[in-house]
């Protein structure tokens, strides 16, 4: 891909689809793509516990790449998001607005973070 392609959601979806059409043969089901999706969110779980927390790396774990992770649960995002017919363009920009409009102050205000 050219070095300067910036992918859409909307892209990310199609890509998705023609490559489980092509490759896949059909989607998992709905329940296996959540049990899928929570597995991954581990892995992106196992990596952040040993790369930015207190646990130490496991010979076998060497290869393990937080990019890669990170990917595989977009990817089954968008298996779920393209199965259940959600439009994931659509739905983040909804999705920021709401932030925005509940959060504009809450986190400038919180003492916490200053």
């Amino acid at each position: 891909m050219d070095s300067n392609y910036q992918l859409s959601l909307s892209s990310a979806q199609q890509m998705v689809d023609e490559w489980i059409k092509k490759y896949g043969v059909r989607y998992f089901n709905e329940l296996t793509n959540m049990a899928i999706l929570t597995e991954e969110v581990g892995e992106v779980a196992r990596i952040m516990a040993r790369q930015f927390g207190e646990q130490s790396m496991k010979n076998s774990e060497d290869d393990k790449n937080l990019a890669d992770e990170l990917a595989d649960v977009l990817f089954v995002m968008i298996c779920i998001a393209n199965q259940t017919g959600v439009d994931l363009t659509e739905a983040f920009e909804r999705n920021m607005e709401k932030k925005t409009k509940r959060d504009s102050s809450r986190h400038t205000e919180n003492s916490k973070l200053k």
